[in-house]
C-alpha cells in the first residue's frame, strides 16, 4: 500500500493545510479519488437526464425540508410522542459525550460486550467505536466500506463511500495483513470473504446500532436506507435496536420521503432506488418472529441548534448526506476527504463542522475552497453552499467582543493588524489626492513589487502594477483623437 496514505487517527481539525499537502503528494490517492468522482458524476447525469424533470425535483426537495425546518421544534416533540406511544424509547442529547453516555447505559443494562453497527455518520460524529471500546466493549462495522477502513484504522473519506480512496489491490493487501486472507484484487472475492465474516457477527452481537435517513413525525417512523443489507441484519437481528441521529432528520409526513428518497439515491449513486428501505416503527410485537425486543432512538443536538437559530445558516440543516457536493469539488476531488480532519469533509462538511466544532476547531475549513459555485448547482435540496461559506468567512474575521455572536468560535481569524491595514485601504481609495499620488508611484516604481508577498505567493506570482494606470492609458487615448 501506499506509504503516504493519511491515516484520519493523526490528524485534527487544525491541521487541514498541512493534510492537504501530504494529500496532494499521494499520487495514488489523487487517482483513486479522480476515478471514483468522475464515474459517480456520470452516473448522477445518467439517471437524471431531463434537465426540467431534475430543477423540478430539487425544488420540491428544497420545500419539503425548509417546511420541515420552518416546524422543527413541534416535528420533534410529534416524533418522539407516536415513538413513545409505539414502544420506542426516546433519548435527547445536546452533545456527543451525552449520546455515547445513553448508548453505553443501555449496553450496560444489557450486559453487552459485542455491538453490530450498520453505516452512520453520526455514530462517527460521537467517535462511538472509540468510545464503547475504550468501555470494554466491542463495535463493529458491518457496512463494507466502513468495515475496510476499520480495519486500517482511518476515518471515512466520504460519507456514502467510506473507502472510495482506496482501490482492489489495497484492499486485498489490507485483508491479507488483518484477516490473514490469501492475496486478491477480484472485488467479488473480496466481498464475499468480508460478508462470511460479518455474518457470524450478527449472530453473536447483542445490539445493533444505526442511522437514521430520515424520521417521519406524522407515523413515528424511523426509515434507513442502504444498498447491502447489513442495515436490516443490523436492525432485526440482534435483541436490541438503538439508532442515532441529528435532530435535523425529522420530516412530516411519509409523503415527504418520496421525492428526498429519489433526489438521495440519484444524487449519491446515479440509482433509481436504493436496495432496502427499512420502515422502523416499533420493537417486536407479541406474535411476530423476528425483529429486536427493544428499540432506542437517541435525537443528537451538538450545534444543531446554533445553525437552526440563525435563519440564513439554518439551511444547513437541509442537508440529506447524499454526497453529490463532495464528488463535483475540484477541492475535495484533490485531496480525498481525510485531509479535512473531520467527520464530515468536501463542501458539506466546511459549513457544518464550523457549528459542530466551533469555528475556532475548523478555522480553514470556510477558505478550502474555490467558490465555483459546483456544489450548489448539484445539491439535491439547493442548499446554497457558497453563499454560507462566505457568511461563515465573515463570521471568522469578526471581532470576538462584537455584538451579535451567531456561533462559537467566532473571529477565530479576527486580526487587529489586518482591520487597520483595511481600513487604511479604505482611507487610500476614498482621498483623490493621496489615490492619485499613490498609483503615479505604483506605476512607475512597480518593477520593486517583492516576489514574495505571504500566503499569495505560495501558489500565484507576485502581482506587478502596469506601467501606466488605466485613467493615464484613457487619458492619452482621448488627447490622440482629432
Amino acid at each position: 500500500m501506499n506509504s503516504q496514505r493519511i491515516h484520519a487517527v493523526d490528524i485534527t481539525a487544525r491541521s487541514l493545510k498541512a493534510n492537504a499537502r501530504l494529500s496532494l503528494k499521494d499520487q495514488q490517492l489523487r487517482h483513486n479519488m479522480r476515478s471514483a468522482m468522475d464515474s459517480l458524476i456520470s452516473k448522477r447525469l445518467i439517471s437524471m437526464p431531463d434537465e426540467d424533470e431534475r430543477e423540478n425535483l430539487r425544488e420540491l426537495g428544497n420545500k419539503v425540508r425548509a417546511r420541515a425546518l420552518s416546524q422543527l421544534p413541534d416535528l420533534l416533540e410529534q416524533l418522539e410522542a407516536n415513538l413513545t406511544q409505539q414502544g420506542v424509547q426516546v433519548h435527547w442529547a445536546s452533545s456527543t459525550e451525552e449520546a455515547n453516555a445513553i448508548v453505553l447505559n443501555i449496553a450496560q443494562a444489557h450486559d453487552a460486550k459485542n455491538v453490530i453497527k450498520g453505516k452512520s455518520m453520526v455514530s462517527e460524529e460521537m467517535a462511538m467505536n472509540e468510545y464503547l471500546t475504550a468501555q470494554g466493549i466491542e463495535a463493529l462495522e458491518s457496512d463494507m466500506g466502513e468495515y475496510i477502513i476499520q480495519l486500517d484504522n482511518e476515518k471515512p473519506t466520504h460519507i456514502i463511500m467510506p473507502a472510495i480512496h482506496k482501490n482492489a489491490e489495497q484492499v486485498g493487501r489490507l485483508f491479507e495483513h488483518r484477516l490473514a486472507l490469501p492475496y486478491t484484487d477480484d472485488v467479488d472475492s473480496l466481498i464475499q470473504s468480508a460478508r462470511g465474516i460479518l455474518r457470524e457477527k450478527f449472530f453473536h452481537a447483542d445490539i445493533g446500532v444505526s442511522g437514521v435517513n430520515f424520521a417521519v413525525a406524522e407515523t413515528g417512523t424511523l426509515l434507513l436506507v442502504e444498498n447491502e443489507g447489513n442495515g436490516r441484519m443490523s436492525t432485526s437481528v440482534p435483541p436490541v435496536h438503538i439508532a442515532v441521529t441529528g435532530i435535523e432528520k425529522v420530516v412530516a409526513t411519509m409523503q415527504d420521503t418520496v421525492p428526498l428518497l429519489s433526489l438521495l439515491t440519484r444524487s449519491a449513486l446515479g440509482q433509481g432506488i436504493t436496495t432496502y428501505v427499512n420502515m422502523i416503527s416499533a420493537p417486536r410485537q407479541l406474535g411476530e418472529l423476528d425483529g429486536p425486543e427493544e428499540v432506542h432512538l437517541v435525537l443528537l443536538d451538538n450545534g444543531r441548534s446554533q445553525a437552526f437559530a440563525d435563519s440564513e445558516l439554518r439551511q444547513t440543516l437541509n442537508c440529506i448526506r447524499c454526497g453529490a457536493c463532495m464528488n463535483h469539488c475540484p477541492v475535495y476531488t484533490r485531496m480525498g476527504g481525510q485531509a479535512y480532519g473531520t467527520v464530515y469533509p468536501g463542501p458539506i462538511g466546511k459549513i457544518i463542522s464550523p457549528h459542530l466544532l466551533g469555528l475556532e476547531n475548523t478555522p480553514d475549513h470556510p477558505s478550502a475552497s474555490s467558490l465555483c459555485g459546483a456544489c450548489g448547482e448539484v445539491c439535491p435540496v439547493k442548499i446554497p453552499i457558497p453563499a454560507l461559506l462566505r457568511r461563515l468567512r465573515e463570521e471568522n474575521v469578526k471581532s470576538p467582543q462584537q455584538a451579535g455572536q451567531v456561533m462559537d468560535g467566532q473571529g477565530s481569524r479576527y486580526s487587529a493588524t489586518e482591520r487597520v491595514l483595511w481600513k487604511g485601504w479604505q482611507y487610500f481609495n476614498s482621498v483623490p489626492w493621496l489615490y492619485k499620488t499613490g498609483t503615479f508611484m505604483a506605476t512607475r516604481f512597480g518593477g520593486l513589487t517583492p516576489k514574495k508577498l505571504g500566503p499569495w505567493t505560495q501558489n500565484h506570482s507576485a502581482p506587478q502594477p502596469a506601467p501606466r494606470s488605466l485613467h493615464e492609458l484613457a487619458q492619452q487615448h482621448l488627447e490622440k483623437k482629432p
